[in-house]
């Protein structure tokens, strides 16, 4: 008989897809920000922001204890930035987890750049420490225009700067880029500006997504009505700019989101070549590189 989670969710719930098997937490309800005119995640009505009740979420973590002893390893704090969060209020959490969860090996959250603005390397050390380890970023674009026009609230510098505190507390971090947000007139500038910030930062995951629209355009072209969507040779032809542009010494590079059309994994920049050789096989023979059909790409 399954047992039911002592967690209070409010649908829909989201995490990355590298957190399937992470039991999801929410310390809150919807994103802090929730203006990206690109993201269609927190824009339901029961998705507006706010902070859960901390004697709820701690009254969470002592159940799962007691109901799971020594099956739950690694843990999604949700929703949308739990980063949001005071670091004394992250820390009492941290705490709850190290005494009811001992044996969870991992901890991750997403993480909005303005939200690192608060916090000092030495509050995300603590953080870190406390086990807090991997931070999700969705930078989405290096370039000021894009980001300006798609009401992101960042820019190249405060991404920048968010990603080196978090490297200097040694929380990892795992960095976003969506393929295409630019359109056809911004592309090659979203793909150098993209480099530029990875370059900048050297991040320990950087991943690629083509950027879609389930429900469809009019709040995203609100801000950028002029935009046109990359068809598929065009997709390839940003993401061979944005490789062309990268130098980075080790990061682990993923282009395998279900909205992908081409699949590419590899570590930068050891495999560099070998994923610019995937992606102008692609440019060049796509009826030959493999590429996922319409109806594999899940959106």
């Amino acid at each position: 008989m399954l047992q039911e989670i002592p967690i209070r969710y409010i649908n829909p719930v989201f995490r990355p897809p590298s957190e399937a098997q992470s039991l999801i937490l929410p310390l809150t309800n919807g994103c802090s920000w929730n203006k990206c005119t690109y993201c269609e995640m927190y824009t339901a009505p029961q998705k507006k922001f706010a902070i859960r009740d901390e004697q709820e979420t701690l009254d969470s973590i002592r159940q799962l204890g007691e109901q799971f002893p020594g099956q739950i390893q690694r843990i999604f704090i949700g929703d949308g930035d739990a980063m949001v969060l005071s670091t004394r209020r992250l820390m009492t959490l941290l705490a709850a987890f190290r005494e009811h969860l001992p044996q969870v090996r991992r901890i991750s959250s997403y993480c909005l750049p303005r939200n690192v603005r608060n916090k000092s390397v030495q509050e995300l050390t603590e953080l870190r420490e406390a086990g807090l380890t991997l931070a999700y970023v969705g930078a989405e674009s290096g370039d000021d225009e894009v980001l300006q026009k798609v009401s992101k609230g960042e820019s190249l510098e405060s991404t920048r700067d968010a990603l080196v505190k978090l490297g200097e507390a040694g929380i990892t971090r795992s960095v976003m880029l969506l393929n295409g947000l630019g359109g056809k007139a911004l592309s090659s500038q979203h793909a150098q500006n993209s480099a530029r910030l990875a370059n900048l930062t050297q991040p320990e995951f950087l991943a690629t997504l083509v950027v879609s629209f389930p429900q469809g355009e009019a709040r995203f072209r609100q801000g950028f009505p002029q935009w046109e969507a990359l068809d598929q040779h065009g997709l390839f032809l940003e993401i061979e700019q944005l490789l062309q542009g990268l130098n980075l010494q080790r990061t682990v590079f993923r282009s395998d989101h279900a909205s992908n059309w081409l699949v590419l994994k590899g570590t930068l920049g050891a495999e560099k070549q070998r994923l610019l050789a995937q992606v102008k096989q692609a440019i060049d023979s796509p009826q030959s590189a493999r590429l996922r059909q319409g109806w594999q790409r899940g959106l």
